[in-house]
Order: structure tokens, then C-alpha cells, then sequence
């Protein structure tokens, strides 16, 4: 068996357990406050620091077994992809730094955001290999992701509002909310704690302990302990005023939703416990956890995300009992849900490479719980779908690998991170999971399939019951290799060449063939063929099943498909019938009539089909005479046959094939979603027999026939959904009537008569279902007879006119406005009328019955307007840009896009923008400006650092305007920046710091704390600066600004963000000692800034220094002496509370109460945090930094002089200094453990350490 390359985790230590407590939540500000600890072993007696993944969390204090304070760094390169580049444009060169960045963090290649140093006094714990606790102080303000605030803007209490909160994320995101390591590889028991207001509820995985009350009763905190191992992105949180609901069937389950919507949420949950009853029927084994929580949240990340004993839901998923069409989508996604607490939460992937196999067992399990549920007819058609869905995107955007190891494809993007690839990749790499796992089933068979899910669930829930040990949770993890070792156990089968061909290979079988009977000797002479130099084909060496259907039955035949050999035959066992008359015998044991007077007289077979069982990855064109078609379509059983055969005869316009479609759209045994397909394909083959065709328009007669009165079949009847199959024809009938065309290439009139009629005589009122649906698609067949008008309507200066439509245009917008006067009124379920109505206006506007005009589609796509509303709002928008390349309305969606609060909405109007984009590359239109490409390059570059997935979604923007090369747009090409290429080639990754810069950087604050002098002695090479901090409300650092200075093209100024970081990252030592001082306010005073020398901070000469020292304000506020400190996201706003009000309070309850919180003044900047422009903080006075010159340090190649605007008011010493402008001081980039900022009339004694240090 060939071995699949291990993967090398050089992590040098283990988790045994982690606690998560959030101390308060503050809804108004967006905040909450907590800490984490972490258990860990050390799996290496020299371990000196450890990494751990911390993104946009303030963090104050690293502690060690709550006894010593440990150093940490803080570097996140992914908040700016490309960093020192002002020129490259093309997507290659960002996606090669996206993956680069990805990696400096991805906690399974042992990186992180944070690197913690370990105080001396631990080294001899991690000798004897003893276990160690690792605390970390943090807060969250105003995320950018990760946790998701709803507070309507309305009046009342937060509970009466509805105001919640929840986490969220994209893969493996869990960094967002809470320090952790950020991998599905580490596993560990968990101890959570949530302190909330009275009338809220937390909600988390694992088990409720207890619901502890403050002494004031103001406050509660939730106790949830999960001893299962679980990985960090598995942990979940929601906080709300839920209605909680426990399940009847199963009290182990517990459902909650938004107030007022508990008898919707019933009706929805009220089949749940018959998917726990068939999985662990199905997998012989039991669910792995003790509980199970369902969450409907509003604004949600997604319609569904599974973590440890619960899933969040949108909200929109809920339905009443009188909902027909949401019922299906609801339960499949709960289905899968719970399917994927077996295999998603409970075993988990080893690494992004096996993702494939937790996501495919998934959805395997619920694709049979669904066949349980909706039918083998539903079940076959999901699978055929999903099949055409994978091979289209394969033919057209570019190849799928299921386990990328070691391998890229040739997409426009990297396939080796979740966080780097296409939205849309993931969705169709999800579907063929399931078919490879399908394939899987065919090729081992169900029953050893099955037992092979029971082993590895056996394995896991070993693994789970056992105490922490080296590898003990190590069958709690699924990866390729294991799987295969386990099916080798299990059936003593070698799938490896099956692995290697559609795991490690992306690509599908293209077939193409067609066939002759050969009278003379009774054979079948087969042609097939693949088509290798198709765009994601896969050259297919193996076994291929042909079916064929004769005269006397059904006969498999299986092939072995060569390289070189194409021709193949088969012997019939029918002789051909001359006026014989004999029932024909199916492959379902069923007899039937056939007329076979179509059929050739000579030849036995009556259709042939390849792969019907959907056991490959295939393609197939097949070629076979109309007769053949029409004869699978009317006698073969199997749905996907009759979808292949609707297809193929809408290129066989003929009397013939219009019988064939019309008997399967009243035949009552056949599948509903055939039938709806054969309405479609009947209004195409009647569009061209529009020359010859006679009688009444297509499907006049028979919707009269099955939906007519009995006493007048030109009025409808009453309303009665009760059989589906009818319902669902109902609505599509119509709307196949409505593409009909006569030979002037518009709507029959009798069609628009007939369609406004099913509106007048519409009545639901006996009905026991919701006719929305019905009436939703009413609008939008009337909007399908729409064609384009003789003069386009105008705006004059009367005003909007509409003489100038024509009566049934003008009857059509009448409908259309009452409909959305109506709605306003009596709003229906999800608000499908007014979806439907938004389309047909711009319908309207497109053909020129109406004015073009963008305004009353942004009043609907506002937040606050229902979800699916504003994306049928936003579609329309996208369509206006394209079609009237309006820039301004361009600039307004990408606004919308990166800033609007619905996290969903945001995402769903990029992939509308990117299905339908404003122009493609290399097109001459006006939207294609230099002022767009950098507009989106900045989004996917830095402004959106913290969602992965609408990062992404831009870069698959970028691809469809621009292509993989730069946009011809810009004025420089390409070729001119070879020089600058070749420079970067030899430039380090500013944003990932090596571990001998790491190391220096420690030494630095080493001899820093060594060396700091007591208070009253200064030597003669120190300078000192008086820097006046006084308080002001506003907060230093401004959210969205963190890149907006810097201009493209230009050189890095001094008061930009570091972003020509060199390996040598030695600096001064920068110590801030408090000194009282008498100001005009009262509340304010001073600090002096001691400087290192030149002797005692060595600098390379002619090194760009780092950016200056910048204070935040400290708020007017007295507090104990304490040691604490934090870092700070570069791109993030000032996390630290301004005043005592803005913190939120830390109420008892929790098993530790939080430490006294740092001032701002106390914390160490980032990396790469930005100064404030000016204008930002007015009041305050900055210092002037000096540069010092070594001659000792290597040099580097880039020059240039770095400015800050100068203080209005210097004194003494200070002023002499700053008008030097040849001198400006470094400072240390590294923080500290330990902080002793107080206010002044507590600071008695100098510093031992530095107060400020940039990180």
C-alpha cells in the first residue's frame, strides 16, 4: 500500500484542557471581556516559547501557573496580504502571499498570532516534562468577525429588543473571539463560563453544571463543561433572551429561538428525533454526546453551522405548518446538522488535506436519512445533480482535489488552506465528498461501508473515555491515511488506486460514444470514447457498465476501459419483432405495452444507457436516434434516465417527442421534478414547432384539465395544496406557458390573458396551506412574458409616464403594485411576493417599459429590509450596473459590500456581482478603471483581513474582471516592474519574524529591564522627553483607517505602518516612567521618555527605524497598582476602555474573577499600528522620536527619509532635540511582561521594567 506523506507537526506541546470564561458582555458597545487558560504538556524538555492564535483580542497578561508574568509578541501578516508593494497587481502575486501569510499562522504548521516566551522559572518544569497553565487576559471591541452583535435599533429593554449575539466562523476561525489553538488537530476537554444579564440565556457546547446569580441578582453566569475532546473551532457561543424549548421526543435535545417564535420553532423541531433514531441505527452506535442544542439566531454566517453538541441556525429556517416549499430545506439542513456531530464535531479531519472526509461521511449520512424521508426518487435526482453540478465546475473554473497534499491546481487560487480558497470551490468540494464517499459504497459495498463509519466511531469514543496522554485523542482524528489502514482492517481491501485516481487527481471521466445493430450477427457494436484534452478532464482507466434495454428485457454489461481500446459488443438475447404484440419486461420487473412502430423493425433494442448507476465521475455525451429518447423518457424507471432523455429531446422538435413530453407531465406515477422539467422542455421543442404548431397555446388544455373547474374549466379552482405533486405543477406550469413565443418573438396574447386570470380568480381562503409561493410565481411568469417594447419609456419633464405601455404591460404593473401595496399590509412568509415583484420591475425597466433607475431597488437592499428582499434587491442592482455601467452605483455596492451589517448579505451581493459581473477582461468599458482595481485590491489586500470568505469571494471578483495577470487598465505594465520583482525576491517576509528576530527581540527587552536605572539617577548619554498624555474622550485609534494613508505607488513614510520590516528588527529600549506635573486641567500629566544611547542601542545605519512611539490616552481614573499589559491589533480600533463606563463590568460568579484592567497607556503596540493622521486626537501632544546610527548592523537597500509633524509646543531640551531633523530615535519593538503605569498619585518608585514597548 502506497503511504501517503505525513504530516509534520512540530507543535512541542500538547492541550489537555482549556477554560474559556467571558466575565460580561456588553450589547451596546459590542464588547465582552474574559480569559482563557490552557493545560499543556510540553513534548520537548527545551521548549523556550510557544505559539498560539489570538486575532483582533486585546490581550493584557500572559501568565504562567498564575504565578509568573511570560513576554509575548504579537505579528498577524494576514491583516495585510501584500506589505512593501505598491505596484503589483496581479492575482498570482497575491494569492503566492495569501498562502504565505495563512501558513505564518496556521496553527497546525505550529505558528500563531501570539508568541509567548516563557519566564526563566519555568524552564524547569518543561525539563521535567511537568504540565504548565497558561492564562491570558483579553477583551474584544467591536469585532470585525468572529462574533456577530444584533441590536435592533428600536425602543425597549435589550431582551424586549431581541438583542443577541453569536460566534461564527469561516473553517477554523475560533482565533477571532478567544486566544486558543486554532486547529481541528488539538483536542481537549473544555470548562466554559458566561456571565450574562439576568434576562439573557448562554448557550455553548457541552453540558449545563449550574446558573450561578450575582449577589445583586443582576447577573448570572452559565457553567458548561465538555468533557468530550473538541477542538477549539468546535467551540460556539450564543447569548440571547431565547425561548427555550425541550424537545418531547428526545430530552436530551433543546431547542431555542427569538422571542415570539416558539410555535413556529415546534412545528420545524418536531421530526428531529427521527434523524438521532436512523444514524445511530444506520452506524450501530450511539450519538457520541450527552446533549444537543439547536440555536436560531437572526443575520446568521450561514443557514447552518454544526459545533460540539450544537448548531446555529438562521433563523429564516422556521416555519408554521401551512409552509409547503420551506419544508424540505429546513429539514435537510437539520438533518446534515446532525449528521455532522458524528462526523465533523465528534471525529474530526487531522488537517485541511482530510477535510474531505468528515464533510463527505456528512452528508453521506444525510443523503440517506433523506432517502428515508423524501423518497430513492428525490435521493437519485439530489445525486445526478450534484454529479452535473461537479463536473460543469471542473470544465469550467478549473480542477477540484479532495486531499491536496503536496499538489495545486491550476485554479486562480491556492487549495492548500480553507482560508484561501473560493467560496464556490468549497461548495462544489463538499458535493464531491459525498460522491467520492458514494463511490466508496459501490466499490466496497453498503454493508462493509457502514461497518467501516461503526469503527471509526468505536475508535473515537475509545479514544474520548481515556485520560490525556501523548496520542491518546489521536482516533478522534480522521485523516486519509488512517481511513485506508481502517478499511484494509475491516475488509482487507486495497483502495489506494481508487484514492489516487479521484482523491489526489482532480477531474471527471468525459465519455462519448454512440452504438450500430448489426442485423446480420445480432450484436450491438459500441463506439466510446474519452474526450482527454477537454478542460477538466481525467483520463479514466477501469470498469464501465452499459445498459441496454431490448425487446426482452433489461441486461447489464460491464466494460474494462483501456487506453488505446474504443470498440466494443454486445451480444442481444431478442430477436427482432415482426407485428408480434408481447408485453416488454423492465429492469424493475414491471411488464409494459410499449408501441414500437417508431422503432427500427430490424433492431431488438430499444435504448442503451452508460453508468446508470452514477458509480463514476463522469460526463457523458451520448448519442442515440429520437425514438430511443422518447422510449426511455415514457418506460425507464430510473429518474436521472429521464432527466438525461428530457434534455436530449429538446433538440427533437418533433409531433413525436411533444407526445412523449406532454404524457409524462399528466402521468400521475411519474416524479414531480421530472414533471416540472418536461413543462420546461415542452415550452422550448413548442418554440420551435412554432411554425407548425396547432391548437391552443402548449399546456393550456391540460392545466384547464387538472386545475379547471368542473363547471367552467376556464376559471381556476379554489386553492387545495393538499396533494403536492399537483402544487408543485400548479406553479410551474404557468411559468413554462410564459416562455412560449409566436413567430414575432413575443408572449402569445391568449398566454398573458390566461396568466392575468389565474390572479383575478385566485382563492385560498379554504385553504389549509400558504398560497405565497403560488402567487410568487404568478409574478414571475408574468414577468417571463415580458419582451422588449417598440419605444422605450422616458423620463420627461412631465415626469414618469406610462401611456405609452401596452394594455397588458400596463394591467401586468397594475398587479405588480397592489402586490407590493398588499405586502406592506399583510407582509406574506419570507416575503416571496415582494422578491418576485423587485424582479419583474426590473424586467420591466430592462425592456424598456420602464425608466431605469437604481433608487427604489437601494431603498429595498437597506439593512433592517428582510434578507432574501435585499438580495433580490442587490440582484437587480447588479444587473442595472451592467447594463447602464453606472459608476457611482458600482461604488455604492462595493460600499454595501464591505461595510453593511448582514455578514450573509454581504457575501450573497458578491457572488451576485461575480455571477454577473459589470464587464469581463480586457473589455472596453468605462467601469474598467485604474480607480477599481485599487479599490478592490485594498478590500481583498487589508480591509477585510478578518472574513476569509468574502476576502476570497473579492479575489474571485478580481479573477472575473481582470484574469490571473495584471489589469490592462493600469498605465504601468508589467514588464517595467522586473527590477522591483527581483528586489522583493530577496527581501524577508515582513510580516513573518524568524525566530533569531524573535530572539533579539527578547534580548532587547532582557537588557532592557536589567539596565533600566532608579528613579533620581540619569546618565549623560540618556535623553529624556516630556510627553504630555492627557486624557481626551476621543480614542486614539480610528476603526477603517488603519491603510487609508497610504497611496499607491509612493514610498513608505516614517508615520506608516512598518511594512518594510528587515530580519534585524533591533531597536532601542524605550522606558516611560510617570512623573507628576501641574497642568491647566488638573487631570492631566506628564511622563519622561528615557532613550537608550547610541552605545546602548545599537542601529544599522541607513535602516529605516520602525514608526515612532504614539500614546493613547489614559482615562481619568484611579486603580491599584497592578501588572498587566495587552496587545493590539494593528487594524483594529482602540480596544482599551476609555473610562471606567465603557468597561464592562465583572461581576461575581465566575471561578476567577478578572484582574484589574491595563489603562491604554500600558499596552504595547502592534507591529504595525497605524499613528493617527491629522486631525486625530488634536489635544494631544506627540513626541518627536530621533534616529540613532550604527555602522555595526548590516545595511539594506531601500532609502528614504521618514517625517512626523511636530508638536506644537516643546519645552527646554526637547525643543532643541526635535530640530534636528536628521535624528529620530528607535523604538524597542518588542513588549514587556509586565507594565507599572499607575496614576500619579500612586507612583512612588521608577519602573523596573519598560512601560511602553511595541510588540
Amino acid at each position: 500500500m502506497k503511504k501517503e506523506p505525513k504530516i509534520d507537526n512540530h507543535r512541542p506541546y500538547k492541550i489537555s484542557h482549556q477554560t474559556l470564561c467571558i466575565t460580561a458582555i456588553n450589547f451596546e458597545k459590542q464588547s465582552l471581556i474574559g480569559y482563557v487558560e490552557l493545560s499543556l504538556y510540553p513534548q520537548k524538555p527545551d521548549l523556550r516559547r510557544l505559539k498560539i492564535n489570538s486575532k483582533q483580542c486585546r490581550i493584557y497578561r500572559v501568565c504562567i501557573n498564575d504565578t509568573w508574568e511570560a513576554a509575548f509578541l504579537y505579528n498577524d501578516p494576514t491583516l495585510e496580504i501584500c506589505q512593501g508593494d505598491a505596484k503589483q497587481r496581479n492575482l498570482d502575486f497575491f494569492q503566492n502571499c495569501h498562502l504565505s501569510a495563512m501558513t505564518a499562522v496556521e496553527a497546525d504548521n505550529a505558528n500563531g498570532e501570539v508568541t509567548i516566551r516563557l519566564p526563566q522559572e519555568a524552564f524547569p518544569l518543561m525539563a521535567d516534562m511537568r504540565a504548565i497553565r497558561i492564562s491570558i487576559e483579553f477583551s474584544l471591541d467591536s469585532p470585525k468577525g468572529g462574533v456577530h452583535f444584533v441590536v435592533p435599533n428600536i425602543e425597549g429593554s435589550l431582551a424586549e429588543r431581541g438583542a443577541h449575539m453569536f460566534s461564527y466562523g469561516h473553517e477554523n476561525s475560533s482565533r477571532l473571539w478567544f486566544p486558543c489553538v486554532d486547529t481541528f488537530s488539538e483536542p481537549c476537554s473544555w470548562k466554559l463560563e458566561f456571565t450574562v444579564d439576568r434576562e439573557m440565556t448562554a448557550v455553548s457546547c457541552g453540558d449545563l453544571i449550574e446558573v450561578i446569580y450575582t449577589p445583586d441578582m443582576k447577573k448570572k453566569t452559565f457553567h458548561y463543561y465538555l468533557s468530550t475532546p473538541t477542538a477549539a473551532p468546535n467551540i460556539a457561543l450564543a447569548v440571547g433572551p431565547f425561548e427555550i424549548l425541550v424537545d418531547p421526543n428526545m430530552h436530551e435535545v433543546t431547542h431555542f429561538c427569538l422571542p415570539h417564535l416558539s410555535s413556529v420553532l415546534k412545528h420545524t423541531t418536531s421530526y428531529l428525533h427521527e434523524s438521532f433514531e436512523f444514524y445511530e441505527e444506520l452506524l450501530s452506535s450511539r450519538y457520541p454526546y450527552s446533549c444537543y442544542k439547536q440555536v436560531f439566531v437572526d443575520e446568521s454566517y450561514v443557514d447552518a453551522s454544526s459545533y460540539a453538541t450544537m448548531t446555529i441556525f438562521s433563523v429564516d429556517l422556521l416555519h408554521s405548518s401551512r409552509i409547503i416549499d420551506q419544508t424540505f430545506i429546513t429539514r435537510r439542513l437539520m438533518a446534515t446538522a446532525v449528521a455532522e456531530q458524528f462526523f465533523g464535531a465528534f471525529i474530526a479531519m487531522q488537517s485541511w488535506n482530510d477535510a474531505w472526509l468528515p464533510k463527505g461521511m456528512a452528508n453521506y449520512l444525510s443523503s440517506l436519512f433523506i432517502k428515508k424521508t423524501f423518497g430513492n426518487n428525490d435521493h437519485r435526482m439530489t445525486i445526478y445533480k450534484h454529479l452535473q453540478d461537479v463536473c460543469e465546475y471542473e470544465g469550467k473554473v478549473g480542477g477540484l482535489v479532495l486531499d491536496p497534499v503536496g499538489k495545486e491546481t491550476n485554479q486562480h487560487f491556492s487549495i492548500k488552506s480553507p482560508h484561501t480558497v473560493s467560496p464556490k470551490y468549497l461548495e462544489v468540494f463538499v458535493k464531491k465528498a459525498l460522491l467520492v464517499i458514494r463511490m466508496l459504497e459501490f466499490r466496497l459495498g453498503s454493508e462493509l461501508l457502514l461497518q467501516v463509519l461503526n469503527k471509526l466511531q468505536a475508535l473515537a469514543f475509545t479514544a474520548s473515555q481515556q485520560k490525556f496522554f501523548a496520542n491518546t485523542w489521536s482516533n478522534m482524528l480522521v485523516s486519509t491515511s488512517s481511513f485506508l489502514k481502517i478499511i484494509y482492517t475491516v475488509t482487507g481491501k486495497d483502495i489506494q488506486p481508487f484514492i489516487d485516481l479521484w482523491v489526489y487527481q482532480s477531474g471527471c471521466a468525459h465519455f462519448f460514444g454512440n452504438f450500430v445493430f448489426n442485423r446480420k450477427r445480432n450484436v450491438v457494436e459500441l463506439e466510446i470514447k474519452q474526450d482527454l484534452n477537454a478542460k477538466g478532464a481525467l483520463k479514466y482507466v477501469g470498469p464501465l457498465t452499459v445498459t441496454i434495454q431490448e425487446l426482452d428485457g433489461s441486461f447489464n454489461h460491464t466494460f474494462k476501459i483501456e487506453e488505446n481500446k474504443t470498440k466494443f459488443e454486445i451480444t442481444c438475447h431478442s430477436k427482432s419483432r415482426r407485428n408480434k404484440k408481447k408485453k416488454i419486461p423492465l429492469i424493475t420487473g414491471e411488464e409494459v405495452d410499449m408501441d414500437l412502430s417508431a422503432m427500427d423493425a430490424d433492431s431488438p433494442v430499444l435504448w442503451l444507457r452508460v453508468d446508470a448507476d452514477l458509480q463514476l465521475l463522469r460526463h457523458v455525451i451520448w448519442e442515440q436516434p429520437d425514438y430511443m429518447w422518447q422510449y426511455q423518457l415514457k418506460f425507464e424507471r430510473d429518474v436521472s434516465a429521464q432527466l438525461q432523455s428530457i434534455w436530449a429531446l429538446e433538440h427533437y422538435p418533433t409531433p413525436q417527442t411533444r407526445l412523449a413530453l406532454t404524457d409524462t407531465i399528466e402521468n400521475e406515477h411519474c416524479f414531480y421534478k421530472v414533471r416540472m422539467d418536461a413543462c420546461s422542455c415542452l415550452a422550448k421543442v413548442a418554440n420551435s414547432m412554432v411554425a407548425g404548431w396547432t391548437g391552443p397555446p402548449a399546456m393550456m388544455i391540460m392545466f384547464k384539465k387538472m386545475f379547471g373547474s368542473h363547471s367552467c374549466q376556464a376559471i381556476i379552482r379554489q386553492n387545495n395544496f393538499s396533494n403536492f405533486q399537483h402544487y408543485f405543477l400548479l406553479k410551474t406550469i404557468p411559468m413554462a406557458m410564459a416562455n412560449l413565443r409566436t413567430v414575432h418573438c413575443i408572449c402569445p396574447p391568449e398566454v398573458m390573458r390566461f396568466l392575468l386570470e389565474l390572479f383575478k380568480y385566485n382563492d385560498n381562503s379554504k385553504n389549509k396551506y400558504s398560497d405565497n409561493y403560488y402567487r410568487a410565481a404568478l409574478i414571475d411568469a408574468m414577468s417571463a412574458t415580458i419582451t422588449p417594447a417598440v419605444t422605450p419609456v422616458v423620463i420627461s419633464e412631465l415626469g414618469k409616464s406610462t401611456d405609452s405601455l401596452t394594455a397588458d404591460t400596463k394591467q401586468f404593473l397594475e398587479e405588480i403594485t397592489r402586490c407590493l401595496n398588499l405586502e406592506k399590509l399583510l407582509p406574506c412568509y419570507r416575503h416571496t411576493v415582494t422578491v418576485s415583484c423587485i424582479r419583474a420591475i426590473r424586467s420591466l425597466q430592462k425592456f424598456g417599459h420602464l425608466p431605469n433607475d437604481p433608487e427604489l431597488f437601494k431603498s429595498y437592499a437597506a439593512y433592517g429590509v428582510f434578507r432574501d428582499v435585499r438580495l433580490a434587491a442587490f440582484n437587480a442592482i447588479v444587473d442595472f450596473i451592467k447594463v447602464d455601467r453606472n459608476s457611482e452605483t458600482l461604488k455604492w455596492l462595493l460600499n454595501m459590500i464591505e461595510t453593511d451589517p448582514d455578514i450573509l448579505v454581504r457575501h450573497g451581493a458578491l457572488q451576485l456581482l461575480i455571477e454577473n459581473p459589470p464587464f469581463r477582461k480586457s473589455d472596453n468599458n468605462p467601469l474598467n478603471t485604474d480607480s477599481l482595481v485599487e479599490r478592490l485590491w485594498k478590500m481583498m489586500n487589508s480591509s477585510l483581513s478578518h472574513d476569509s470568505r468574502l476576502r476570497c469571494g473579492i479575489a474571485d471578483l478580481y479573477y472575473v474582471l481582470y484574469g490571473r495577470t495584471r489589469p490592462t487598465c493600469l498605465a504601468i505594465p508589467e514588464s517595467v516592474l522586473v527590477l522591483n520583482l527581483k528586489e522583493k525576491t530577496t527581501m524577508l517576509n515582513p510580516t513573518i519574524v524568524p525566530e533569531k528576530t524573535e530572539d533579539e527581540l527578547f534580548d532587547e527587552m532582557s537588557q532592557a529591564e536589567e539596565t533600566t536605572p532608579t528613579k533620581g539617577t540619569q546618565s549623560e548619554d540618556i535623553e529624556m522627553i516630556d510627553v504630555d498624555v492627557t486624557p481626551e474622550k476621543k480614542p486614539f485609534f480610528v476603526r477603517g483607517e488603519s491603510h487609508d494613508h497610504r497611496e499607491t505607488g509612493t514610498k513608505r513614510k516614517a508615520s506608516s505602518p512598518l511594512t518594510d520590516l528587515r530580519p534585524n528588527l533591533e531597536s532601542s529600549v524605550l522606558n516611560v516612567k510617570p512623573e507628576p506635573v501641574q497642568s491647566d486641567e488638573g487631570s492631566g500629566f506628564k511622563l519622561k521618555i528615557k532613550m537608550k544611547s547610541d552605545s546602548e542601542s545599537p542601529s544599522t545605519s541607513g535602516q529605516p527605524p520602525p514608526p515612532p512611539l504614539l500614546l493613547p490616552h489614559p482615562p481619568e481614573r484611579k486603580r491599584e497598582s497592578s501588572v498587566s499589559r495587552l496587545s493590539e491589533d494593528s487594524s483594529s480600533p482602540s480596544h482599551a476602555p476609555q473610562s471606567l463606563s465603557d468597561v464592562p463590568s465583572t461581576p461575581s460568579g465566575p471561578s476567577k474573577p478578572l484582574p484589574p484592567i491595563a489603562t491604554p497607556g500600558s499596552h504595547a503596540l502592534d507591529l504595525t499600528t497605524k499613528p493617527p493622521t491629522e486631525g486625530e486626537g488634536s489635544s494631544s501632544k506627540h513626541h518627536k522620536a530621533k534616529k540613532k546610527k550604527n555602522k555595526h548592523k548590516h545595511k539594506h537597500k531601500h532609502k528614504h527619509k521618514h517625517k512626523h509633524d511636530r508638536p506644537d509646543k516643546k519645552e527646554g531640551k526637547d525643543k532643541e532635540k526635535s530640530e534636528k531633523p536628521e535624528k529620530e530615535r528607535h523604538i524597542d519593538l518588542y513588549s514587556s511582561g509586565t507594565s507599572n503605569f499607575n496614576s500619579p498619585a500612586i507612583q512612588a518608585e521608577a519602573p523596573s521594567s519598560p512601560d511602553f514597548e511595541v510588540i
